[in-house]
């Protein structure tokens, strides 16, 4: 019986698809045809079930036979293809490569240079600290571009570090004619440091985050959630100053008076009182429209900076309010007195220099611009008796500055920010950083220091 046109066509595609892996010489069911057949996927030899269908139209078997036919007929189809590939290409050229060690450190300009007679690596004019030393995973050892130290600048050098709080530090203080170091921290604790040994010998667990600590004559002082804790390291004597003011950012101790910047914009007052031994509140200082976080007293006048980015200058014989400065655009964190000029430091990266005029205003003579925001400002004497400026910022440094030019004298780096600096005697000054980290200063053998005030 001659095979029909249909069947041809059939047996053909049928056969290309499966090479001959099959006999058409068995007996199929004439009754069902095996699905897997029609689809192109059977691979069973004999199969059960019938391995044609000649009632099926052509079109149908090509159509389910057509990954076996190449589809690179099809001209347009050849064009989208080439299309996705051109834009595949130029995807992975764009893409950034994986950096490795080995490879950055030829790119990068290094800070240091080795010397070519001993091979050792020349780091006086190097500034920038090794981030993988500071991770304890530098593998270069002193052939390394960068400084492994946690300071730079001629005569500072770390005496110790006081390790004990688990969160930042945010205020140091060392009282009058003691040698015990008090920082407190906002893991709620005030933690007490023997200058000799270093070691911890008291902790006082006060509740609540610790935001300043300050000392005057034997008197330690926390600022806390609505109230300021008070020690006295000679009587032993304890209490708590209350106030509904929210957290208290700051204080100072002036004119017999202490001042505390809170967090609802005012500045609480209290009088001490030498019967009682105690402080009796007196009205607060209003006026500031944010929190108070700065506070400085000079020439009887208090310098207060706050979160609604002005200052504010207060006399202290009407307790009013004489003058508002509004030259920073952020946050004013911390304000210091230096000669006949105050400075100010804010989180928009500047350093601002105030001076009076003829008609007693004052006015900002001088601009310093940070490449990060400023948290902290405190002032010392070096061993010639030049003023020096401590200066910290957000990015984790410590800048020394002489003043009055501002050139940089050296730097402090740490893990974290420091926002707590207190300058001692000899030389000697103190920072906290956010790890908890107490560390210990020494700007030359015979630096004489201020507390506060640059001079």
């Amino acid at each position: 019986m001659t095979e029909t046109m249909t069947e041809t066509i059939t047996r053909r595609v049928v056969q290309q698809h499966h090479r001959g892996s099959f006999s058409w010489n068995r007996r199929p069911s004439p009754s069902k045809v095996c699905k897997f057949w029609l689809a192109g996927n059977c691979r069973k030899n004999p199969c059960r079930f019938a391995h044609t269908d000649v009632t099926a139209p052509v079109n149908r078997v090509l159509r389910l036979n057509r990954s076996s036919f190449r589809e690179s007929h099809d001209p347009k189809k050849e064009e989208n293809i080439r299309e996705r590939k051109q834009n595949l290409s130029l995807k992975k050229k764009n893409e950034v490569k994986e950096c490795h060690p080995e490879e950055c450190e030829e790119k990068v300009t290094p800070c240091a240079s080795a010397d070519a007679t001993t091979g050792d690596v020349d780091k006086s004019q190097c500034t920038k600290i090794c981030e993988h030393w500071m991770k304890n995973s530098c593998v270069h050892g002193k052939d390394c571009k960068f400084l492994h130290s946690w300071c730079y600048g001629d005569g500072i050098t770390m005496v110790a570090q006081l390790q004990g709080h688990n969160k930042a530090v945010t205020g140091i203080t060392l009282p009058a004619d003691s040698d015990k170091l008090f920082s407190g921290s906002k893991d709620g604790t005030v933690r007490v440091w023997n200058c000799h040994t270093g070691e911890c010998i008291g902790v006082a667990d006060v509740g609540s985050p610790v935001e300043s600590l300050i000392s005057e004559g034997p008197w330690v002082l926390a600022g806390l959630l609505n109230s300021v804790k008070v020690w006295n390291i000679q009587s032993n004597a304890e209490f708590t100053l209350s106030a509904s003011a929210g957290q208290v950012y700051a204080m100072v101790a002036a004119n017999g008076m202490l001042f505390a910047g809170a967090q609802d914009g005012s500045i609480l007052v209290w009088k001490f009182n030498a019967e009682t031994s105690s402080f009796d509140s007196i009205s607060p200082l209003k006026g500031h429209m944010g929190g108070v976080v700065s506070l400085i007293y000079g020439a009887n006048r208090l310098y207060s900076g706050s979160m609604d980015n002005t200052i504010r200058v207060w006399d202290l014989e009407t307790m009013q309010c004489i003058h508002t400065l509004a030259k920073h655009s952020e946050v004013v964190m911390s304000v210091l007195c230096w000669e006949q000029y105050l400075i100010s430091s804010s989180l928009d990266r500047t350093l601002k220099v105030w001076a009076a005029t003829e008609a007693g205003e004052l006015e900002v003579t001088y601009e310093h611009n940070e490449e990060h925001g400023i948290l902290s400002l405190r002032g010392m004497h070096d061993a010639a008796n030049k003023p020096i400026m401590l200066c910290s910022g957000n990015d984790n440094t410590v800048c020394l500055y002489e003043l009055p030019s501002f050139v940089e004298r050296g730097r402090i780096f740490s893990k974290q920010e420091v926002r707590g600096i207190h300058v001692g005697p000899a030389g000697l000054f103190f920072t906290g950083d956010g790890t908890g980290l107490v560390s210990v200063w020494r700007c030359s053998s015979d630096s004489t220091a201020s507390s506060d005030k640059a001079a």
